[in-house]
């Protein structure tokens, strides 16, 4: 599957809230090596960058559209096409930072651990997932993908997504390995403008992404037209067509 980057950065400011959030709490104080993995358009790379300016840097992403991006923005760092699952670089690294990336790859038992493995003494890795499955706007991708004409194109899609584990789940997998584990789940309430269309937006450049990829153009267009039906019932505007859109999202700073 590809990735747009120009649909990710229309929602780059609320995209990288979390990001720094997350880079603020890494108690790792100075670095030689850091690496963003799903690196994305090169916004997170950049405040990882920021917080560990003597480092050397390196972000990794498997679409080649977020890495071309990326390389634009911080032409003096270095971006790789890499899948992080198959990441072969040992380290030691200092700080792993994975913004918004592990939500698509599997197997977090076996993944998790080979990462703080690849961590110097005293290293971090820092994770943070959106929890959101379960709320109305993926609840609404499903069930219209099964309600339409389109139903058997997108069944896959519909029974691909994998809710996290819980936060103790994760806490019990990586503190064996980790000196300190510290784990917060925060719920960011993003205000759009636009009404429910700004919803379909924000959602186009993530999980909309394998609904509408099996669809020919008129279908996505149908599809979007109904989903965003379904989410007016869900997310009716204020008087000045702001709409507000929680958006759960699990942190985790491993620390070895």
């Amino acid at each position: 599957m590809t990735w747009s980057a120009s649909q990710y950065v229309q929602f780059e400011d609320e995209c990288t809230r979390p990001v720094r959030d997350l880079v603020a709490a890494i108690p790792t104080a100075s670095a030689r090596r850091v690496a963003d993995v799903g690196c994305g358009p090169g916004n997170s790379t950049e405040v990882l960058a920021a917080r560990y300016a003597q480092a050397e840097v390196t972000g990794l992403d498997s679409d080649a559209d977020m890495i071309a991006a990326a390389r634009k923005r911080l032409p003096g760092l270095r971006f790789d096409i890499a899948e992080v699952s198959q990441w072969t670089d040992a380290g030691p690294w200092d700080v792993i930072l994975a913004n918004a990336v592990f939500q698509w790859v599997p197997d977090h038992a076996r993944l998790f651990p080979s990462l703080v493995g690849k961590l110097a003494p005293g290293g971090s890795l820092a994770m943070q997932m959106p929890d959101n499955l379960n709320e109305p706007p993926h609840l609404l991708m499903r069930e219209t993908a099964l309600q339409g004409p389109w139903a058997p194109k997108l069944a896959a899609a519909a029974d691909a997504h994998t809710a996290l584990a819980s936060e103790r789940w994760y806490y019990e997998l990586l503190k064996p390995h980790c000196a300190r584990v510290d784990i917060w789940r925060t719920i960011y309430q993003h205000p759009l403008q636009g009404g429910p269309a700004a919803v379909v937006e924000w959602f186009k450049g993530s999980g909309l992404r394998p609904f509408l990829a099996p669809l020919d153009a008129a279908e996505q267009a149908d599809y979007l037209a109904r989903y965003e039906a379904a989410l007016a019932k869900v997310f009716p505007p204020m008087a000045d067509g702001t709409v507000l859109l929680p958006f759960p999202r699990v942190f985790i700073v491993a620390t070895r």
